[in-house]
């Protein structure tokens, strides 16, 4: 297996870019999302791969992250879903974007993805409800919300719950104040209070 690839980016095209790995020219399918974040041609590259082998033909699909690629994996597993159709949604939603329409049951969301009927998608949600944690997604959250620290108690379910949902590109007060409108008197968990608050975002 090729785990990942390290050379001089030479061509982009439409839906593949073309790496020189020792005099070699690898032919490496991406998302549009991800191939707009690779250096100017002749610039060096690494990207991580998933190596899809058929009876005719032999490709190469590529991440810039590690987690793209897991959640690429993932989605694999799911019947239905081949590698270009893993790609499609992971072109219309970003892993963390994903974590999340999957943990609201937001068929919707996913079904926008080229290729992907209701039915897919609410067979996705099924099946990967207990693979894609929302714990992964809080690891790509940032200590800062927008750029500037919030005092909401440290590591508190709270604090943890709001820097997830502005990692996914909400605005720090609506985040906040959302999550503050579902807490209750009881204790929630991080994964509880981010169920709850995506809901209140969406009505």
């Amino acid at each position: 297996m090729i785990s990942y690839i390290r050379g001089e980016l030479t061509d982009i095209q439409d839906d593949k870019v073309i790496v020189d790995v020792g005099g070699v020219g690898y032919g490496v399918y991406m998302t549009p999302k991800a191939m707009a974040k690779l250096p100017s041609i002749g610039k060096e590259v690494k990207i991580h791969t998933y190596l899809n082998v058929r009876e005719d033909a032999m490709q190469l699909f590529g991440f810039l992250s590690k987690d793209d690629l897991q959640v690429f994996r993932l989605l694999l597993g799911v019947s239905g879903i081949g590698p270009k159709g893993g790609l499609g949604i992971l072109s219309a939603l970003s892993a963390d974007d994903l974590r999340f329409a999957v943990m609201a049951s937001d068929a919707k969301a996913i079904s926008a993805a080229p290729g992907i009927g209701k039915k897919t998608a609410e067979k996705l949600i099924i099946e990967l409800k207990d693979k894609l944690k929302v714990e992964d997604m809080l690891e790509h959250a940032s200590g800062s919300v927008d750029g500037n620290e919030m005092d909401l108690g440290g590591g508190s379910a709270e604090s943890e719950a709001v820097q997830a949902l502005t990692a996914l590109g909400y605005g720090s007060t609506e985040a906040l104040k959302a999550v503050r409108r579902v807490q209750g008197k009881e204790t929630m968990q991080v994964e509880e209070l981010l169920k709850a608050a995506l809901k209140q975002m969406m009505i």
